[in-house]
C-alpha cells in the first residue's frame, strides 16, 4: 500500500513538473515571439519613416539640387556626383553618394595621408584646409549640403536618416572588435556625434556615441537627432 501511494505521489510530482516546464517554455516562446514583432514593427516604422521623409525632402530641395549641381559644373570640370563605396550593416558594402566638392585626379599617397592627417586617433582621415577641395566644395561641406545626394542611399535601403556614419573599407580594416559594432545596424545620414561637433569629435568618442545610439534607438530618439540636425546644418561647426 505504502508503495502504491509512493508510486501515484511521484507521478503527481512529476505530473507538476512537467506542467510547469510546459508553461516555462511557452513562456519564453511567447517573449520570443513578441519580441521578433516588436523588432518587426520597429523596422516598418523606421523605414516607412525614411521613405516619406527622403521623398519629401527630394521634391521640397530639387531647387538647391539643381542650383549646387551648376555651381559644381561652373566651378570645376568633372561629375557632379562623387560615387564612393562604403560599408554598410553587417559590413555589406554600397554605392554611396555625395555631391562632389574635390578636385579630379588630385590624390594623396598613403605616406601624405600619414602625414597630413589631422585626426589623432588615425583610423579616420580629417585636414581642415585640404587643398583638394574646389571654392564651391569649400561652402557644400560647410553647410552639409554635399551630403544630400545621400537621400537617394535612405530610398533605395542602403543607409538611413538616423545611424552611425557609413565607414570607408580601409577603415573598417583598422577596426577592432568593439568599433565593428558600429556595423550592427544600417548607417545614416545623421548620427548622435554629427550633431555634437561632427569631425571636432575624435573618432574613439565618436564610436562610443555610436554604440550608445544602438543600445537605445527609438523613434522618439531619431526624431530628436533629426531636429538637432537643423541647428547643427547651420552653424556648421566641425565641418571641413
Amino acid at each position: 500500500m505504502d508503495e502504491l501511494k509512493h508510486s501515484v505521489s511521484k507521478e503527481l510530482m512529476d505530473l507538476l513538473i512537467d506542467r510547469g516546464r510546459s508553461k516555462k517554455r511557452s513562456y519564453i516562446k511567447f517573449k520570443v515571439a513578441l519580441w521578433e514583432i516588436t523588432v518587426k514593427m520597429t523596422y516598418i516604422i523606421k523605414r516607412s519613416m525614411d521613405i516619406i521623409f527622403a521623398a519629401c525632402m527630394l521634391i521640397l530641395l530639387s531647387p538647391v539640387f539643381i542650383i549646387t549641381a551648376l555651381a559644381i559644373k561652373f566651378n570645376s570640370s568633372g561629375p557632379v556626383i562623387f560615387r564612393q563605396v562604403r560599408v554598410g550593416k553587417n559590413g555589406r558594402h554600397f554605392d554611396f553618394f555625395k555631391f562632389r566638392s574635390m578636385k579630379v585626379g588630385v590624390w594623396l599617397s598613403d605616406e601624405e595621408r600619414k602625414q597630413l592627417n589631422e585626426s589623432k586617433d588615425g583610423v579616420i582621415f580629417k585636414m581642415k584646409a585640404d587643398p583638394r577641395v574646389t571654392g564651391v566644395g569649400r561652402f557644400i561641406r560647410k553647410f552639409s549640403i554635399d551630403e544630400l545626394p545621400q537621400l537617394f542611399n535612405v530610398l533605395i535601403g542602403d543607409m538611413s536618416l538616423v545611424g552611425p556614419r557609413p565607414p570607408l573599407p580601409k577603415e573598417v580594416a583598422l577596426y577592432t572588435l568593439e568599433e565593428r559594432k558600429r556595423l550592427h545596424v544600417t548607417p545614416g545620414i545623421t548620427c548622435i556625434w554629427q550633431v555634437s561637433g561632427r569631425s571636432d569629435i575624435p573618432f574613439k568618442q565618436q564610436v562610443e556615441l555610436d554604440k550608445e545610439y544602438i543600445k537605445s534607438r527609438s523613434f522618439w530618439k531619431d526624431i530628436g537627432i533629426l531636429l538637432k540636425t537643423i541647428p547643427a546644418v547651420f552653424t556648421g561647426k566641425g565641418a571641413y
